[in-house]
């Protein structure tokens, strides 16, 4: 599918949604040959067809078997013919909407443009006051949420920590702080199991106001997880069943690690990881034919000394060359970016693992991206962190954009008026443009003393005037108020 004629007739580098500074480039990197993306895809086949993938959800296995697939009520594994994995996945949509609380803001996935958001389930915060590690809570959602919405470089939101204060019923409060602290669409990571899946339907009827509203544009989607090798999760499937059913958005993601649970060469790994999210994506496209679903798949590797995670090794080729696989099969890509490995922002490993990501991934072409702002490998959040990992991204925006050549931009007639030898400070050309061509970082912060300042502190004071100064718009009383009586209910049956 091309670009829309309303995308095509935009300047350069302009995003599709105003107030939104997405990657939008024409350019792409070509990661894999033709010739590689059919020897990948016909891996997956092979193992779809001849290892299977173990379903642990009696809803699922009567849906699979209802459509011509090989079951094993007993072993709960699945094996897909050939011809019934393309079919299904014929009937997936390309691209579709990203619904959003602000109807302004929501996302048409199309070629060209991608669109980011925040890394998501961290578990610890570095308190913003104190300095001090602790376990994280509903407000760290809110208050990121907050910096999220006010951040042209974030689409929409993913809850960057889990709410811990909350128990079992703590996704549904994660959506409920997200939803009163952004105006922007926002897309679960923990949303599991049909009990949560109904509250949270629930709560978006709430927030659209009718299901038909819902259906067509959802104000949320979830990610679900699949388990290496070759599983998938029972609460997850269940839940993505009921929210196929509804419209909402489901990408599957899979995360093997190379060595202990995927081979340990990047093409067995691959292979086996996209047959985990093809099965997801065939079981959904067979229960609802044309449902929106997305492809994500993001590899790890195991130290061989320790058996510990490692994201950001010297060879992470795969890390864009997955969207191509995505896009392959006709599906839309959750790409992967950030997420360092370091223990704390502002430091030399920080940037520099990081650093390539916004860039390589937008010239493969993901129609959307994770994990600005959390360390420690997806697990802690510095608040702080998310400003960095911007300024990371509007490098890579700005090298993406194609330059604009006219008339103006090439000023002739300026030049011509200066002439060898003289200046261009007291041209009126020089007073239109200059605040635009000089794009200052946090890098490029001078304090009172004419120096620049360490970005690691302009980050923090960037981070505090945010959060004292932008309010995204409220909801609506009665709104919070039914969002306020549905957890209440959910936290009665959840426990």
């Amino acid at each position: 599918m091309s670009e829309s004629t309303e995308t095509k007739q935009k300047k350069p580098g302009s995003s599709p949604v105003a107030g939104l500074e997405p990657i939008h480039t024409r350019y792409r990197l070509r990661l894999l040959s033709d010739g590689q993306l059919l020897q990948l895809q016909e891996a997956t086949l092979h193992i779809l067809e001849a290892s299977g993938v173990r379903f642990p959800s009696r809803v699922a296995l009567e849906i699979l078997e209802g459509h011509g697939a090989k079951v094993d009520f007993q072993s709960e594994v699945v094996r897909f013919p050939r011809d019934l994995v393309r079919k299904a996945l014929r009937r997936a949509p390309r691209y579709f909407k990203l619904g959003a609380r602000h109807p302004g803001y929501t996302l048409q996935l199309q070629q060209g443009v991608s669109y980011f958001t925040t890394d998501g389930c961290g578990v610890e915060t570095v308190d913003l006051e104190t300095g001090l590690r602790r376990p994280s809570c509903k407000a760290d959602v809110g208050m990121m949420a907050r910096v999220a919405d006010y951040l042209p470089s974030i689409g929409f939101y993913w809850p960057m920590v889990s709410a811990q204060d909350y128990g079992r019923s703590a996704p549904l409060h994660e959506l409920e702080a997200s939803w009163n602290n952004t105006i922007k669409h926002v897309q679960s990571e923990t949303i599991m199991g049909a009990a949560p899946v109904r509250f949270a339907l629930e709560m978006a009827q709430a927030i659209s106001g009718c299901w038909d509203e819902v259906r067509l544009h959802p104000p949320f989607s979830l990610v679900v997880c699949t388990i290496a090798p070759l599983v998938q999760d029972r609460e997850g499937i269940e839940g993505a069943l009921l929210l196929a059913e509804a419209g909402i958005p489901v990408g599957f993601l899979a995360m093997p690690t190379l060595g202990t649970t995927a081979p340990a060469t990047l093409a067995g790994a691959l292979a086996m990881a996209d047959a985990e999210i093809i099965s997801a994506a065939v079981l959904i496209q067979l229960a609802y034919p044309g449902a929106p679903v997305f492809h994500s798949l993001m590899q790890a590797w195991a130290d061989p000394s320790s058996g510990a995670y490692v994201s950001y090794p010297l060879d992470s080729r795969a890390r864009y060359a997955v969207v191509e696989m995505a896009h392959h099969w006709g599906l839309p890509a959750l790409g992967a970016a950030y997420g360092t490995d370091a223990l704390r922002p502002g430091t030399w490993q920080s940037a520099a693992e990081v650093a390539l990501d916004p860039y390589m991934v937008g010239l493969a072409g993901a129609e959307i991206v994770t994990g600005m702002g959390l360390a420690e490998t997806y697990t802690l959040l510095y608040p702080e962190q998310i400003l960095l990992d911007n300024d990371i991204y509007q490098r890579s925006r700005y090298y993406l954009m194609e330059m604009d050549l006219n008339a103006e931009t090439l000023a002739l007639e300026t030049i011509d008026a200066v002439g060898p030898g003289g200046h261009f400070l007291a041209q009126k050309h020089t007073r239109r443009h200059i605040r635009q061509s000089l794009r200052r970082g946090l890098q490029h912060q001078v304090g009172g003393d004419g120096k620049y300042r360490d970005p690691h502190e302009a980050a923090r004071e960037k981070l505090r005037w945010i959060l004292d100064n932008h309010h995204p718009e409220p909801l609506e009383a009665a709104q919070q108020a039914e969002l306020r009586r549905i957890l209440a209910a959910a936290d009665r049956e959840l426990g």
